[in-house]
């Protein structure tokens, strides 16, 4: 592995981090929260000295990607950008504890929003911007972000998207992978600002319709109100349902509306699976909340909004669904394992996913009782290689796997079984809130450092999809490679 360019590349990052904290400073600045100031200037220093050394040090002779440099430098930037982004909140003494500092910054970035915290609203604005921005940072990736604004010539950097953005098939939608990042992130900026547009037009203030955009588009759900999003407008509830599945759509088909490929995207199957998903879970818990509510339209809005929220894996509320009949609650569970679409912000396994594994069902069935047919599994009209089909079901065995290790590694705590089970579900799938003492009143403050770390790990591990970490962890991957 050419070691040099990742390192060369890391340091690219960390620069670039430097300067994202600027927006939280000056936030800070327009605030006059001293302390916030003096966090911010230090992480930034903290982060510019390394980055800049590593960046005019370590020049690689060449700059080609091949996979292990894809694995290691996700990897290794995901982990360090964390690191880094969880020193304001250490530094300004707002989280004194470092390990849930990381987790805070890592729910960020991993666009989890789950949280230690048991009073946001004594956060400082500086730091409330911060935590949304890591969302909005995260959600489309921080590498692909950096392909999107920094000038390179780096070759095959399809290994870096391919192991950053999620999904089982991923593809450029135009030939340079550098443009395709620009696209990707203008859609992303655009949609971002139209909320917040959307929300201003509702009365909401202007510092809390940016970071509640900033907390949609990553589809994460760090908010800054105690009760995320019930003491809001029933109008500023909707604005931020239809968002919320705004984003869980895949990107790659607000391009084919660019470009008036209107055929493409109507007849896009997983669009529509998706929001088929949506529209039945959503009548299920409708129906099984009216009694609560006694009248359509707020149980319609509360159960579109909960469904949404779940199925993006952002995590905001506007009632607290823990008290929620059972049927409602074992739907919104379900959803968390299904999550969004492939190539959008929200977690989960994709749906995409989810609707290859089901036609690997069905093709094995008509396999068993009809030995000698021949039939191939297709996605949107085309035939899916084997490669990609057996990558799906050995990411699903192993998705399964680490749900039940990070289940298993926290039970130590005293929990019940509802609180751990949807504690490691709802990090590995980048939900948030879960059930019982982690549902949307309360927060993950109880659980242990230990468990904490587990939980860290899972958010970090459920964002990349699994592999790149673990390839990480292999020593083969840093073998060196001239350059």
């Amino acid at each position: 592995m050419n070691r040099r360019l990742v390192l060369y590349r890391v340091g690219q990052l960390l620069v670039l981090e430097t300067f994202l904290l600027l927006l939280p400073l000056l936030v800070s600045i327009i605030y006059g929260e001293h302390h916030c100031i003096k966090a911010f200037a230090m992480t930034m220093l903290i982060a510019a000295v390394p980055g800049l050394t590593l960046s005019f040090v370590l020049k690689p002779k060449t700059r080609v990607y091949f996979a292990k440099e894809g694995f290691a430098l996700v990897s290794l930037a995901w982990v360090l950008v964390s690191l880094v982004g969880a020193l304001p909140y250490f530094i300004s003494g707002e989280i004194p504890n470092y390990v849930d500092a990381v987790f805070e910054t890592v729910s960020g970035i991993t666009t989890t929003g789950a949280t230690i915290l048991t009073d946001v609203e004594k956060m400082s604005h500086g730091l409330l911007f911060w935590r949304s921005f890591t969302h909005w940072i995260g959600g489309m990736g921080v590498l692909v972000l950096m392909m999107a604004i920094l000038p390179s010539n780096t070759g095959r950097s399809m290994h870096i998207m391919r192991a950053e953005m999620a999904g089982p098939i991923i593809g450029k939608i135009v030939p340079k992978i550098k443009d395709t990042a620009k696209i990707l992130y203008i859609i992303y900026l655009c949609l971002t600002v139209l909320e917040t547009g959307f929300l201003l037009l509702g009365g909401m203030p202007l510092f809390d319709s940016i970071v509640y955009s900033l907390g949609t588009a990553g589809t994460g759900g760090f908010g800054i109100k105690a009760d995320s999003v019930e003491s809001y407008s029933p109008y500023i509830q909707w604005v931020i349902t239809v968002f919320m599945l705004v984003f869980s759509l895949n990107f790659n088909l607000y391009y084919m509306l660019l470009l008036r490929r209107f055929r493409s995207f109507i007849t896009n199957h997983e669009l529509w699976v998706f929001i088929g998903i949506v529209f039945i879970a959503s009548a299920v818990v409708g129906v099984c909340i009216y009694p609560i509510y006694g009248n359509v339209g707020d149980a319609a809005r509360h159960a579109m909004f909960q469904v949404a929220s779940i199925s993006s894996t952002t995590g905001y509320s506007t009632a607290d669904f823990d008290r929620w009949p059972q049927l409602a609650k074992g739907v919104l569970f379900l959803l968390m394992f299904i999550g969004g679409c492939a190539g959008s912000t929200a977690g989960g396994l994709k749906v995409s996913r989810v609707m290859l594994l089901v036609k690997q069902i069905q093709k094995e069935i008509k396999r068993m009782l009809h030995p000698r047919s021949v039939s191939a599994v297709k996605l949107e009209g085309k035939a899916v290689d084997d490669d990609t089909l057996r990558s799906v079901s050995t990411y699903f065995a192993t998705y399964i796997l680490l749900n039940a290790l990070a289940f298993i590694l926290i039970c130590a705590d005293g929990f019940d079984f509802q609180t751990n089970i949807t504690a490691a579900v709802s990090c590995v799938n980048n939900v948030g809130p879960g059930f019982g003492s982690i549902g949307p009143a309360f927060s993950y403050s109880g659980y242990s450092d230990f468990s904490t770390i587990v939980l860290t790990f899972a958010m970090l591990l459920g964002r990349l999809e699994i592999f790149p970490l673990l390839l990480a962890a292999d020593p083969r991957l840093w073998l060196k490679r001239n350059g």
